[in-house]
């Protein structure tokens, strides 16, 4: 069940809870427990520490103004970039570079290996970089066809 509570932010742009009983809480972050499957179900707001001060069953539960510092502080700590397209890759092999076409729009990045390439569920696929930023493909059977043709050789 949703935690009762309001949300600030204080002069330095951290968020600020206050409780149902007036108690003040600062610098609290959102933290997703299903970023991947769930993103907008079940975000647990934690202290400094980790130490659990509320949760929050889903986003929609919350009153308009503490939804969108919610959703600010998550788009502001999280980068997770979904492939829409695989535009071309340059090997079979590993190390090759792909270009793909993400949400955020035309990237390259190098795939290390295809231990780089994780399933989770049955349909998405969690593909990390060189770097370790993660890309999603949210549903790898909802790719077009030339996408999925190059994941096939990965899988």
């Amino acid at each position: 069940m949703t935690t009762l509570f309001e949300l600030s932010r204080n002069a330095f742009g951290h968020l600020v809870l206050t409780q149902e009983n007036g108690q003040v809480i600062e610098n609290v972050n959102p933290v997703r427990a299903f970023p991947i499957q769930s993103p907008n179900d079940g975000i647990s707001l934690v202290q400094e520490d980790g130490k659990e001060v509320a949760w929050i069953d889903a986003l929609h539960d919350l009153p308009e103004p503490s939804r969108t510092l919610v959703s600010e502080e998550l788009e502001g700590r999280e980068f997770m970039p979904e492939v829409l397209r695989i535009v071309s890759v340059t090997s079979y092999a590993t190390p090759c570079t792909w270009k793909v076409e993400t949400d955020r729009g035309e990237t390259e990045f190098v795939l290390k290996g295809e231990e780089d390439i994780r399933r989770i569920g049955s349909t998405s696929l969690l593909i990390a970089d060189n770097h370790g930023i993660h890309f999603l493909i949210r549903d790898m059977f909802q790719v077009d066809k030339h996408s999925r043709k190059i994941l096939d050789r990965f899988l």
